[in-house]
């Protein structure tokens, strides 16, 4: 490839340096070429990301986030009411009969409605 002849050039000339100064330098010349390296890589990747229309964002080039989906928000609410309405149940029925176990369980119904009104509006 034509972008792989300044790397070859590099390498062979940190060998012909390695060669020259001997092998007391042979980790500074290593350090350098894989810095080289490094960086021809980078600018490689970032110019196949720009050619695929995948340029940085606020999310960086990597892949974006799964948005949420709308009825998560209602999970933390749906359960709150199950946690609540199991024990409502058991003293409205207890103490109020029919008449406050249904009264709880309209209340707990008109509160999921609203939470979930208040979401869709939201989003």
């Amino acid at each position: 490839m034509q972008h792989d002849r300044p790397l070859r050039e590099d390498l062979k000339a940190t060998l012909d340096a390695r060669r020259d100064l001997g092998p007391d330098y042979e980790n500074a010349l290593l350090e350098s070429f894989a810095d080289r390296l490094d960086e021809t890589i980078a600018l490689r990747v970032r110019a196949e990301l720009a050619a695929h229309g995948a340029g940085p964002g606020p999310y960086g080039a990597g892949p974006r986030p799964k948005a949420k989906s709308p009825g998560s928000a209602m999970i933390p609410i749906a359960l709150g009411s199950l946690g609540i309405g199991v024990p409502l149940t058991a003293i409205a029925s207890s103490n109020a009969g029919l008449l406050g176990l249904t009264i709880s369980w309209i209340a707990i119904v008109i509160i999921n409605v609203a939470a979930a009104a208040a979401i869709m509006r939201r989003d």
